[in-house]
Parts: C-alpha cells; sequence; structure tokens
C-alpha cells in the first residue's frame, strides 16, 4: 500500500501543472492574507495537491466551516520546511527520520501548525493540522487526503 501510494504522488509530483486561474481564486477566497504566502511557498506539485483534497473535503464534508477548508488546503504545508524535493521525499517516506531533514519532513503537520500559528492563523484550522479537533472534520480530512 505504501510503494502504491509513493508511485502515485511522485508520478503526480512530476506531471504537475501549475494551478488554473479558477483554481487560484478559489484558494484565494478560502485562505486568509496572512495564509496565502505559506500555501505559495509549497511546491507546485503540493499546491495541485492540496486543491484536490480541499476539492473531495468539500464532496464529503460539503457543510464544514471555512477553518476546516483551510485546514485541507494547509495540511501539507509543513513539508517546505524540511526543504526536501521529491525524490528526497521518497528516501525519506521509506528510510524514516534519520537525519534532521527527514525527521522536519515526518513531523510536517506540527511545523505547520507552528507556521500557521505565527502567520496568525484561527486556531481551529492551527488545530486541525495538530490533529486535535472534532472527530468527525478529522476524519474527513484524513480521507479527503488518501489520495
Amino acid at each position: 500500500m505504501k510503494l502504491r501510494h509513493l508511485s502515485k504522488r511522485l508520478a503526480g509530483s512530476v506531471t504537475a501543472r501549475p494551478l488554473s486561474d479558477a483554481e487560484v481564486r478559489l484558494v484565494e477566497t478560502v485562505l486568509l492574507p496572512v495564509e496565502r504566502p505559506l500555501f505559495a511557498a509549497l511546491s507546485r506539485a503540493d499546491q495541485r495537491h492540496a486543491v484536490l483534497v480541499l476539492e473531495r473535503f468539500d464532496r464529503i464534508l460539503p457543510s464544514a466551516a471555512v477553518e476546516a477548508r483551510r485546514a485541507a488546503l494547509l495540511h501539507d504545508v509543513g513539508k517546505s520546511v524540511s526543504g526536501l524535493g521529491t525524490l528526497a521525499r521518497v528516501v525519506a517516506t521509506l528510510v524514516g527520520p534519520r537525519s534532521r531533514r527527514y525527521a522536519d519532513y515526518h513531523a510536517h503537520e506540527v511545523l505547520g501548525a507552528r507556521l500557521l500559528e505565527r502567520a496568525g492563523s484561527h486556531a481551529t484550522t492551527v488545530a486541525l493540522l495538530r490533529s486535535d479537533g472534532e472527530a468527525t472534520i478529522l476524519d474527513a480530512l484524513r480521507r479527503a487526503d488518501d489520495v
């Protein structure tokens, strides 16, 4: 299962196209202005993945508050801290947190929550990145991210 997921993510990373104008507008309507630079710092593949997760999340939980929708878009924002490229991420996933950068990659949820907290994101969005929140929302986020 892990290899299948890695294969899909690797292929998606290599073939990721920039967000469309409509997708950029969607991101801008969901995120707070202070969150947009964090999203912009994500790789093209991570941005594309985030939009896909938001779309899936919206189908799973259409009545979710905007703070939860922000968490769907920003769930991987902490991955930028590690500075790892696509192939290094695959290696980090396979070998675990054997170096500082690999450890940062594996702790991306905690690091992302810290980034959002410092930026001034809503407490609910930050809590959801820490996996602390309403079980229904957390389950919907996990299911949406299972791409």
